[in-house]
């Protein structure tokens, strides 16, 4: 088999190549993120009732609905929670469950709870991951000087109407969640003494509202060749309308809703607040499919953002801007990586040529980095992975195990050559003698790292790509090592006599204090006694402490203030101004006055403020 593959070069070349073009194609395919996706097995369940209790959501929401969803197959921890206004159920499943069909069960399991008060919204379940958590953080502002007068608190419709449902059409964006301001609201506000007045009360308002404000189908009649659809048109279009509402009639006497109350215009209750460097905003958040590439959402939506300002917002005296992303921070990281990257394949690289003292034979040996870089990606592709920091990290770390095997079989060639054969004689017998070792080697490498795909928690999901990416680059290394190494080595080493070289001063010196070292057994109780003691005072001084994660060096600070129980919006609101307050004067600030010790605070590029009934 060998003497086959030694004598058929150019074809073993061209299998290479296409092999190479192939992965570089899967790799520029390859989505492009900053960790890699984990598992999704958290679905929550969120209900909204507006202006209620704690007590009443607890009692006429949670109750109702953890009676059915306790039942849900495979449910591991169930906690609920009650706010004002709002019911929210999260759920955990174990590793290794079918996301969709958890859904689907919890649905079916929803749709059993037999009623809820009038006011309270259809609930909504959200399945989600750390991975998917938002990566990108826009604004929605007036233009400078607020040319139009816009109310910040009014327009959370338009936004959602006009804004949010173009950035979710952007290919890999899967959900843009919008915070502050409030949804329109026509409020009636209903006048008691006027109401008292003329014998009405406010379920008879209610009855008149809700009978009135529908649209009702009357069936079809038929009229020569054509048959015509009746729907009675009911619906109120408008506040006018409303007040025009006859809610009763005695006699001459007609009693309209705007008799006894006050119909206007206005908003729900602000549960909320956004500012950036103390300006009023909307602020929208962005989270992006499993599986899509952060790069390529981001270069698709910033023309999506120009057009939504263009056509939407400016008219209409607004502006759209984008405040953060971790994009950025994802392709510095990534970038880091490849530098690291780079400078270790150059190391090896110098390495290599520093005992093989031979352009040639490092060209030969350093042939398989490239190869096996490919692989790597190769394997990612198969194993439907993504590249991110610890994918490149396992491609990084494969770069000097990738040597091993191409450095073993070059030394058999090179020491068959001395013994005075040929260039394809040395060639065939140097693979042929340690091919065995060579592929013993490189299973066992591979089975360290393969039980790491079969752990399901969340550091098998996170660290499986580093071993997907070693295996499919030792792998690749085998390969190279006794196929293209040998058939190179034939066509690339020049034609040299047997003669042997003779030894250098440092092989020479080694060589005689390894002899010394083992010349008596106490010596090398000593040695093996020495090294065991070194290697446990490493493992005890010099290992760093663990974490699960290393900390990263994004130049970002989240913070959170949660005061006492039932602190509201405008107690918090003041909190929250003190807080902007002092920070505010820092933004846009020249970083030299921090480190020439001027200020206390670093220069600050923008401060987004959100605040809500117990926390800012």
């Amino acid at each position: 088999m060998f003497e086959a593959i030694l004598k058929r070069g150019i074809l073993l070349t061209i299998t290479v190549l296409v092999v190479c073009l192939l992965g570089i194609v899967a790799a520029l395919r390859i989505p492009v993120q900053m960790i890699p996706d984990l598992e999704v097995r958290a679905v929550s369940v969120r209900t909204q009732w507006p202006g209620a209790t704690p007590q009443d959501v607890e009692k006429e929401i949670l109750v109702e609905q953890e009676e059915y969803l306790r039942n849900v197959p495979g449910l591991q921890r169930m906690i609920s929670t009650a706010q004002s206004g709002y019911a929210r159920i999260e759920m955990e499943f174990p590793f290794g469950v079918d996301i969709n069909e958890i859904l689907i069960r919890v649905n079916n399991a929803l749709s059993q709870v037999s009623a809820y008060p009038v006011t309270v919204r259809e609930p909504r379940i959200y399945a989600s991951s750390f991975s998917s958590n938002s990566f990108m953080y826009f604004r929605v502002a007036p233009l400078p000087g607020n040319p139009r007068g816009v109310d910040m608190d009014m327009i959370r419709d338009y936004v959602e109407d006009n804004v949010r449902t173009r950035m979710e059409r952007v290919p890999g964006v899967s959900e843009v969640g919008v915070w502050g301001g409030a949804e329109r609201q026509v409020q009636i506000r209903v006048d008691a003494a006027r109401l008292a007045e003329r014998g009405l009360t406010l379920t008879d308002v209610r009855n008149a509202v809700r009978a009135r404000n529908r649209d009702v189908s009357g069936g079809d009649i038929d009229s020569g060749k054509r048959r015509y659809l009746l729907r009675t048109v009911g619906r109120f279009d408008s506040v006018e309308s409303l007040r025009d509402l006859v809610l009763n009639r005695n006699g001459d006497a007609i009693t309209l809703l705007g008799d006894v109350a006050d119909v206007r215009l206005d908003h729900y209750e602000i549960q909320s607040k956004s500012y950036v460097n103390g300006n009023p905003v909307l602020s929208l958040s962005v989270r992006r499919q499993t599986g899509s590439n952060v790069i390529a959402i981001k270069k698709a939506m910033l023309p999506v953002m120009d057009e939504i300002n263009r056509d939407v917002l400016w008219p209409a005296g607004m502006d759209l801007t984008l405040n953060a992303d971790d994009v950025g921070y994802v392709q510095e990281s990534i970038a880091n990586v490849w530098t690291n990257l780079t400078i270790g394949a150059l190391l090896a690289t110098l390495v290599m040529f520093l005992f093989l003292r031979s352009a040639r034979a490092t060209a030969l040996g350093i042939i398989g980095i490239p190869i096996c870089t490919i692989a790597a990606f190769i394997g990612l592709v198969l194993a439907g992975r993504t590249v991110n920091v610890i994918s490149l990290a396992g491609v990084a770390f494969a770069i000097g195990m990738t040597l091993d095997n191409t450095i073993v079989v070059l030394e058999s060639i090179t020491l068959e050559r001395r013994r005075g054969l040929a260039r394809f004689a040395a060639a065939l017998a140097g693979v042929k003698r340690v091919w065995p070792a060579v592929l013993a080697s490189t299973l066992t490498t591979v089975l360290v790292f393969a039980p790491v795909l079969f752990i399901d928690e969340e550091a098998g999901q996170l660290y499986s790509d580093i071993a997907i990416a070693i295996s499919a680059s030792i792998l690749a290394s085998m390969l190279i090592a006794i196929t293209v190494v040998p058939t190179a080595s034939v066509r690339v080493l020049p034609e040299t006599t047997g003669a042997v070289i003779a030894d250098g001063p440092i092989r020479r010196y080694s060589l005689a204090g390894i002899d010394w070292l083992m010349s008596g057994p106490l010596r090398r109780l000593v040695v093996i006694a020495g090294t065991v003691a070194a290697s446990a005072l490493v493992i005890i001084y010099l290992t760093p402490a663990a974490e699960y994660l290393p900390e990263g060096e994004e130049p970002k600070i989240f913070a959170t203030m949660s005061p006492p129980p039932g602190y509201n919006l405008e107690e918090m609101s003041k909190v929250g101004k003190e807080i902007e307050g002092y920070f505010l004067p820092y933004v846009d600030d020249d970083p030299k006055r921090f480190h020439a010790g001027e200020t206390k605070i670093s220069a600050i590029k923008y401060l987004y403020l959100r605040i809500e009934p117990g926390r800012v």
